[in-house]
């Protein structure tokens, strides 16, 4: 049954750069030229791919396969569509997905000795809050928030790598439950992390670190009186940032009627909207609708992009594809060998859930928008990487209690074989 299970996900892999393949080929005939930049751009993707997926298996036969093809073809996803709006961007992008790379095999070899972010918890809370309290000096703005910070050429946003940070921090406070005591030191870290956000008016990562340790403490400690008073805190919160910062309130007058001001601030909603109906069930085709009418269109607006050029049901798909992502995520925590590990598995798929969650919503207006990417998906080298080192930490994990989570799925399947046929022989008699 492993077999058949490992070949499934080779055979999902084949698809995946078939599916990359047809889309650059489509690309490459664009504007009635012939662009070999394009497939030279298909053929790194899939080698990437590729070894990447046969490096994974040679570390470990463990390894989540489907985890692993899931993510890369929301990340191939990604590509298609950057390349179809600017190649430069999609090499960019590809060059950053590489880095991603390397960082998810050095998460996924750190995963191995899982001490090591035990033993550097402390030097994790420092970093981390030092960096968000750079940002307030030194923090370059944008869309709004000072989120940004450029060191020697190179710019990225700390929050998120310290979103990161936090799924370790909280798992090394939360393992050990005796009494308030334990967990207080992961909440105030937090809180000071969502204070600092909100500072720099980063209000969606602020509201993504805060449902995240809601989460997690939660699940550790099924506490549920002080999860509600977390929950009180952060709408008190939110409430507060309505009144307190000008543009909250215009993003949620703008999220409750975008078409009274289509011509200012309402039209980037408006315009995702319109793209998104634009685009029926099955989709305008690639090349075929007008993305960079919408602002943001290659990083908070990427969905409705995919939406407009591949339809609603390709949108569908995609939004399943996270949730396949959330299942094995999910089974991943479920079989960890200790309480630390499935904390810091289960982390790394509530961060995935909300950030996807938080973004989707936004796009088709669900919630109000907030300045978030879209996993695996948006440009944007900083989201990419920490989304890869999201997958290494998983898959790391995954090697771990590998051997637990195959013999559990290799029971079930064998349990729905023995039903089925117990079914089949109550109908024939």
């Amino acid at each position: 049954m492993n077999r058949v299970r490992h070949m499934s996900a080779l055979g999902l892999l084949f698809i995946v750069m078939l599916f990359e393949l047809a889309a650059f080929a489509l690309l490459s005939l664009r504007d009635g030229k012939f662009d070999v930049w394009a497939l030279a751009f298909a053929l790194a993707l899939i080698a990437l791919l590729f070894f990447q997926y046969v490096c994974l298996l040679w570390i470990s036969r463990y390894a989540d396969r489907f985890l692993l093809v899931i993510a890369n073809l929301l990340a191939a996803i990604g590509m298609i569509v950057q390349y179809r709006l600017s190649p430069e961007t999609a090499f960019r992008q590809l060059l950053l997905y590489g880095v991603g790379m390397v960082a998810m095999f050095v998460c996924v070899g750190l995963m191995h000795k899982p001490a090591v972010f035990r033993k550097l918890n402390w030097a994790m809370i420092v970093a981390s809050l030092a960096l968000l309290g750079v940002l307030l000096i030194v923090g370059k703005e944008q869309g709004g928030a000072k989120n940004w910070i450029t060191i020697a050429g190179f710019s990225f946003q700390p929050s998120e790598f310290v979103k990161v940070a936090l799924v370790f921090i909280a798992a090394n406070y939360l393992t050990e439950q005796s009494g308030w005591r334990d967990w207080l030191p992961s909440a105030i870290f937090a809180i000071l992390v969502c204070g600092l956000l909100v500072m720099e008016r980063d209000l969606g990562a602020a509201l993504l670190v805060a449902g995240t340790y809601l989460i997690i403490f939660y699940t550790a400690t099924g506490d549920v009186r002080t999860t509600l008073i977390g929950l009180g805190a952060g709408c008190c919160g939110a409430v507060a940032s309505y009144y307190i910062f000008d543009h909250v309130r215009a993003r949620v007058a703008i999220w409750k009627n975008p078409w009274a001001t289509y011509e200012t601030s309402g039209y980037q909603i408006a315009q995702g909207l319109m793209a998104i109906a634009s685009g029926g069930a099955w989709g305008l085709g690639l090349t075929q609708g007008l993305p960079k009418s919408i602002p943001a269109y290659n990083t908070d607006y990427i969905f409705a992009v995919i939406c407009e050029e591949f339809g609603l049901i390709f949108g569908i798909a995609v939004i399943t594809l996270y949730l396949m992502f959330i299942i094995r995520g999910a089974l991943v925590a479920l079989y960890a060998r200790d309480r630390y590990l499935m904390l810091v598995a289960f982390g790394c798929t509530v961060l995935i859930t909300l950030q996807s969650f938080i973004i989707i919503g936004g796009v088709i207006k669900l919630i109000p928008l907030t300045g978030i990417t879209m996993p695996f998906v948006s440009h944007g080298g900083s989201s990419l990487i920490a989304s890869m080192m999201l997958l290494g930490i998983l898959e790391g994990i995954a090697m771990r209690n590998g051997d637990m989570l195959e013999d559990a799925m290799d029971q079930a399947m064998e349990q729905d074989r023995l039903a089925n046929l117990s079914k089949g022989e109550d109908h024939a008699e």
